[in-house]
């Protein structure tokens, strides 16, 4: 019984981040995917995506992802959090994440908005 006790207190202070320490969180996990994959650490760069996403690149991945047309890191410029998925804005291309047990993980990227229709992603799960 106690230990039920200590873990609601955990459960619900995981749940608590304010949305502006969730927006900093998705932005980070973001803008550290594609400083990986510009940096040619493609470890790195597939650990921070979702497994769908993750399915989708070539085997091995680590070396598929560098070869993807994915754009340097730029500063953010916009990120909303709605629910378990945000997207992350840098200067002109969008980065689609969605929260997994372990944190923030990259669900499409190298996204370019085409108006009404769907981002055009180089690399989103299927």
């Amino acid at each position: 019984m106690r230990r039920a006790i200590l873990l609601v207190p955990a459960l619900l202070l995981a749940g608590c981040a304010s949305v502006e320490e969730r927006a900093s969180a998705a932005a980070e996990t973001a803008t550290g995917f594609l400083r990986a994959v510009a940096d040619g650490d493609g470890s790195a760069a597939c650990g921070a995506l979702a497994p769908e996403t993750e399915s989708e690149i070539d085997a091995p991945c680590a070396e598929s992802i560098l070869s993807e047309a994915l754009p340097a890191p730029s500063p953010v410029t916009e990120t909303e959090v709605y629910g378990q998925r945000a997207l992350v804005r840098m200067n002109g291309e969008t980065v689609f994440l969605a929260v997994f047990p372990d944190g923030w993980r990259v669900v499409a990227a190298g996204c370019t908005p085409r108006g009404e229709r769907p981002y055009d992603c180089v690399i989103q799960g299927g």
